[in-house]
């Protein structure tokens, strides 16, 4: 590493113009080839997915996204001539549009079943030739004012369905601008430089950029979600800053130390920067984790999230040093370089409110680690009701077409309409059809069902489908219970003495089979992830009490972190007012993603605040002094890193998407726990009230497991060398440190 640091300093303007052709590099190629993104829940083997399949082949006209246009008079009815006129002639129109295959409107002997009840809504469908994310979204966008440029002062056009939800204006990039400014207001108080608090901003900026292009990229390679840009967006600017924070804060120390401008930022990343190396290597362990449960859409997730903490490593280690040796000794502030040339090197040693909260934890670790516990235990409750399942059009923003044709076709329909049933069978013989009309009479009478289509055929009547409409929403409890009441009780009833065998498919059952699909292997995923980040600790602390703490903590916070979560998305308490839709259930992918990167960043502020106690213990052997020195050295750092994380999670619930709002505020709930209440709380307290425990391994075990060290040795001892050498002059001087508190 300390090569790589000389090597960058030295060739500083070569190292800069390298990472800046990357990034035009890149983004130049991701804007020619164009994005590629799918929300592809489908999951091979379940039955939603082989419905599907037996659709597709059937149905080959039925392949394409299906959208709606809904209409609705306050006065009058839309059968009226005037409303009937106007809307034919613009469904015409639409279906003259390139993309579209075909349009089903409510006029006529087919549709009338499109029209409400009360005779002021009526609904049209409109299929495409490709599905949503082959659509491009000029298509989709001419479809959007073709139906509304029929609106008047009577008549109300909205229009829902996954293509027109691509044509949602997005908030642009609030969110980033945002959480970029906190952060430099962070680094700004906390080193006084305005040139030091400006590299690590711009150091995550090349490599977050760099990233988010290649994610473009990727997509043509692989099945990335649409919303895999802006999570590796929100996780690389979170950990490429605390990154790049890091190293800044060990590049100042060594400056204030006396050491060169070149020495300084060559310890720096041979130090503090084979810690960032091990931290982001430990994030993509965490987030390739992800590949064990084997679906391709959470595939793309772990590779893009693993891809753009990767490059803001590399940004960190080579491109941050050489931007360091470019503005030299403005990394400090003017007050410390008139200090520095004063009075000479100096070594910092904590005093003020960090030492004193040190001393504080050392006093009542019962008291405070009670406290702590009664907090992650209340915050954790909500999450004994967590239910899973996928948001749609129904959660989106009150100003959004997509949610008022959704409600329209709700208050005209019924909330089942918005995400009806399809059930699919192979058909053999006059026996199966026969079968197939009595089914008809026995999905009417079944609890949970408010309408059933007739039967269809295809033109060889070899395949049939019918579709079933819940009287509940799509993503309620109720509607998941009607699919598994259909599939374990009426289905297997209907199908005796034939050779049907029908699937229930539809958005419902496959966001419930793909949930169903992530919660059973996430006990296995949780485990590997966990017992992983327990054996590196194990062998990086030689100590069976620090991973095992370090476990429970990981699950601690996600654990209070999804009741926030609950509380906020599921219960919608204040979903509403953060412009993020009505109360819905939880993406079934969250938890996935969650344990991975929390696991990831947990692990930094572990790894940094029970080193430097480690390190104590090895000097004194006195586990007291070992704590509080640790905390009281290390706490502002951590502190800082994480306001600076949360700032950066919490502005993405400005880009007004629901998923990646809910990614934001789940991570910066966690870190925010993690950093506050368990690192700086609950872990030195648990330490001081264990005592000599904490470091205790067994003999036999201590022979077996091999030695690693993520500070060199020679790195570490000199910096032992300048630290007593000035804590010895301290000590001449009579000024007092947290050192010197009796235990």
């Amino acid at each position: 590493m300390a090569a790589l640091a000389r090597w960058c300093v030295r060739h500083r303007l070569m190292t800069v113009l390298l990472w800046l052709v990357a990034f035009g590099g890149v983004t130049a190629a991701a804007t020619l080839a164009g994005s590629a993104y799918s929300n592809d829940y489908g999951v091979p083997g379940t039955e939603s997915g082989r419905a599907n399949q037996l659709l597709m082949q059937g149905f080959p006209d039925l392949g394409g996204d299906g959208d709606t246009i809904v209409w609705h008079t306050g006065s009058g009815t839309v059968r009226a001539a005037d409303v009937e006129q106007t809307m034919t002639r613009t469904l015409d129109d639409i279906a003259e549009l390139p993309g579209v295959a075909t349009v089903s409107g409510p006029y006529g002997s087919q549709g009338a079943h499109r029209i409400s009840p009360d005779s002021h809504t009526a609904y049209a469908t409109v299929t495409f030739t490709q599905q949503a994310e082959d659509i491009p979204t000029s298509e989709a966008e001419a479809v959007v004012r073709t139906a509304k440029a029929a609106e008047d002062d009577g008549l109300r056009v909205e229009l829902g369905g996954t293509a027109v939800g691509s044509t949602e204006s997005p908030r642009g990039h609030t969110a980033e601008v945002v959480g970029v400014a906190v952060a430099a207001v962070v680094l700004f108080l906390a080193f006084g430089s305005l040139a030091a608090s400006l590299l690590p901003i711009a150091t995550a900026l090349v490599g977050v950029g760099t990233a988010y292009a290649g994610i473009g990229l990727l997509g043509h390679a692989m099945t990335v979600a649409d919303f895999a840009p802006m999570l590796g967006m929100l996780i690389g600017l979170g950990v490429g800053i605390d990154y790049a924070l890091f190293i800044v804060t060990r590049h100042r120390r060594g400056l204030k130390r006396g050491l060169s401008v070149t020495e300084a930022a060559t310890n720096a990343v041979a130090t503090t920067g084979r810690a960032v190396v091990f931290a982001g290597a430990t994030v993509c362990i965490a987030l390739l984790g992800m590949l064990i449960l084997r679906l391709s859409f959470l595939n793309g997730v772990a590779v893009a999230a693993c891809l753009t903490v990767v490059l803001t490593v590399a940004a960190a280690v080579t491109l941050l040093p050489a931007l360091l040796s470019w503005i030299g000794p403005r990394a400090l502030s003017r007050r410390e370089r008139r200090r520095l040339a004063e009075h000479g090197p100096q070594l910092e040693l904590p005093t003020g409110l960090a030492a004193r909260w040190s001393a504080f934890v050392e006093r009542h670790p019962k008291l405070l680690g009670s406290l702590a516990v009664a907090v992650i235990a209340v915050l954790a409750v909500p999450t004994f009701s967590l239910h899973l399942g996928t948001s749609d059009q129904g959660n989106d923003p009150k100003t959004s077409t997509t949610r008022q044709a959704y409600d329209l076709l709700a208050q005209g329909f019924g909330p089942g309409v918005n995400g009806p049933l399809t059930l699919v069978t192979r058909v053999d013989g006059a026996g199966d059809k026969l079968a197939l009309d009595n089914l008809d009479t026995t999905l009417r009478d079944t609890p949970g069902v408010s309408s059933v289509s007739p039967v269809a055929y295809d033109t060889g009547g070899d395949t049939a489908y019918l579709v079933v409409v819940p009287d509940s929403a799509p993503q309620s409890r109720q509607t998941s219970d009607l699919v598994d009441r259909l599939r374990t009780e009426v289905l297997p009833r209907a199908q005796l003495g034939t050779s049907l065998d029908v699937h229930v498919g539809g958005v419902t059952a496959s966001y419930d089979d793909f949930a169903a699909v992530i919660v059973g292997k996430l006990p296995l995923f949780v485990g590997v992830v966990i017992g992983l980040g327990c054996v590196l600790l194990l062998i990086a602390f030689r100590s069976l009490g620090i991973p095992l703490k370090a476990a429970v903590m990981n699950i601690a916070a996600v654990a209070a972190a999804f009741g926030i979560v609950v509380a906020v998305f599921q219960w919608g308490w204040g979903s509403e007012l953060l412009g993020l839709g009505r109360a819905g259930p939880i993406e079934p992918f969250l938890p996935v993603i969650m344990v991975s990167v929390l696991f990831g960043l947990s692990m930094d502020y572990q790894v940094f605040l029970v080193s430097r106690m480690y390190e104590e213990w090895l000097e004194t052997g006195d586990n007291r002094r070992a704590v509080r020195v640790g905390l009281a050295e290390t706490s502002r750092v951590i502190n800082s890193a994480a306001v600076i994380m949360i700032s950066v999670f919490l502005a993405f619930v400005l880009s007004g998407d629901r998923v990646i709002a809910m990614f934001g505020i789940a991570l910066a709930s966690a870190v925010a726990l993690d950093a506050f209440v368990l690192r700086t709380l609950l872990v030195p307290a648990l330490m001081h009230l264990l005592g000599s425990a904490n470091w205790w391994l067994p003999r036999w075990m201590e022979r077996r497991l091999p030695r690693i060290s993520i500070e060199p040795p020679e790195c570490r001892a000199a910096h032992e060398r300048l630290g007593k050498v000035t804590v010895a002059r301290m000590r001449e001087e009579q000024r007092h440190d947290v050192r010197d508190i009796p235990g």
